[in-house]
C-alpha cells in the first residue's frame, strides 16, 4: 500500500507494541496481561492496524494467534523502530549528562577479557553511572544479535566475509597459539613439534563449538588430527585452573599473552597453527548512527587494542 500522511497518522507506536506482544505470546489474553491492559483493547489495536494497512496481520484460532507474513514483516520493523527510539532517548540523556547512559556490546570470551573489560574499567571509573550490557557469544551469533539491533556494536574475530548489512573497522590481526602455564617444563624448550604434543594433557573447547571447530581445522591443516582432549569444557574458570597446574595445554588467541595481570601467566610454545591469522575488529550496522556513548566506548577500545597491533 502507498506510504502517505494518512497511513502515517493511523500507525501508532502503542499499536505496534501491542502487535509485538501478541506475536511473542501467541495470545491476545497473554499480551493483555503482559502489557497490563484489557483484552478488548488488544483486539481493538490489532483491528485498527489491519484496517490501516488493509491486510490481515494475525490469524486467530482456538489454539491461539499466529502471525501472517504481513504481521511478521511489521514486527521485524517495529523492533528497529523501538530500538532507534530508545537510542534517541539515550542520546538526549547523554547530551544532558555525559556521565550517564547505557550501551549494549557483543563480544567473544577472549576479547571480553583482553579488551572489553579494561575499557569498562576505564569508563566506569570516570563515569560511575554508566551501564554496560555485555553479551558473549561466537561471531555468527553476535552478527545476528547486531542485525536484530539487540546490541549496538560487536568486537570480535572476523571470520569470512561480513554480511552486507554490516561494516567493520579492523583493530589488528591475530593468530591462534598453543599456550600453557609459564611453569610448564615445555616452555624451556627452543624447539617442539605438534607431533610431540599430541600425548600431553589438553584442555580445549568442544569440537562442535564455533572456536573449537576452528582449532580442529587448524590442526588438520598442519597435518595432524586434533589431540585427544583430556578435558573438554566451555568454562574459562576451569580451563584457567587446569593451566595453573603447569601441566595442561590449550589453544587461545595470541593476544591473550598481552593481557596485563593475566592469571595464570601463560607462554606460547614454538609451534604454528596454520590458517588462523584473522582480523579482530569493531563491527557495526551500516547507515546507523552510533550513540555518543558507543563512540566514546570505541575510542577506548582503539586505545586498549593498540598494543596488540604491535606484533
Amino acid at each position: 500500500m502507498p506510504w502517505n500522511d494518512r497511513t502515517k497518522r493511523r500507525l501508532k507506536l502503542r499499536d505496534l507494541d501491542i502487535l509485538t506482544a501478541v506475536i511473542e505470546t501467541g495470545s491476545m489474553g497473554k499480551a493483555a496481561s503482559r502489557l497490563n491492559i484489557s483484552q478488548p483493547a488488544v483486539s481493538k489495536a490489532i483491528a485498527e492496524l489491519e484496517s490501516a494497512l488493509r491486510v490481515r496481520l494475525v490469524d486467530r484460532s482456538r489454539r491461539g494467534v499466529m502471525p501472517t507474513p504481513f504481521g511478521l514483516a511489521l514486527k521485524k520493523r517495529s523492533v528497529a523502530i523501538f530500538n532507534d527510539l530508545r537510542q534517541g532517548v539515550q542520546d538526549i540523556d547523554f547530551l544532558s549528562d555525559p556521565t550517564t547512559g547505557e550501551i549494549r556490546i557483543g563480544t567473544t570470551e577472549p576479547i571480553a577479557v583482553a579488551i572489553v573489560s579494561p575499557c569498562i574499567d576505564r569508563l566506569s571509573r570516570k563515569y560511575p553511572r554508566m551501564l554496560f550490557h555485555v553479551i558473549a557469544g561466537d561471531t555468527t551469533s553476535l552478527y545476528r544479535e547486531l542485525m536484530e539491533r539487540n546490541i549496538e556494536l560487536v568486537i570480535s574475530r572476523m571470520i569470512g566475509p561480513l554480511p552486507n548489512e554490516l561494516a567493520a573497522e579492523i583493530l589488528f590481526y591475530d593468530s591462534f597459539a598453543v599456550l600453557t602455564s609459564a611453569k610448564n617444563p615445555l616452555t624451556r624448550r627452543r624447539k617442539v613439534t605438534l607431533a610431540e604434543l599430541m600425548n600431553e594433557p589438553w584442555a580445549l573447547l568442544p569440537a562442535d563449538s564455533f572456536f573449537g571447530s576452528l582449532v580442529a581445522e587448524a590442526f588438520r591443516a598442519s597435518g595432524h588430527e586434533p589431540p585427544r582432549h583430556t578435558v573438554t569444557t566451555l568454562s574459562e574458570y576451569m580451563k584457567n585452573n587446569l593451566l595453573a597446574t603447569g601441566r595442561f595445554l590449550t589453544v587461545l588467541p595470541s593476544f591473550m599473552l598481552k593481557v596485563p595481570g593475566r592469571y595464570p601467566p601463560l607462554k606460547a610454545l614454538p609451534v604454528a597453527l596454520p590458517n588462523t591469522r584473522m582480523p579482530v575488529g569493531i563491527i557495526t550496522l551500516k547507515n546507523r548512527m552510533l550513540t555518543p556513548l558507543a563512540q566514546l566506548f570505541i575510542e577506548n577500545v582503539r586505545a586498549v587494542a593498540k598494543p596488540m597491533a604491535q606484533t
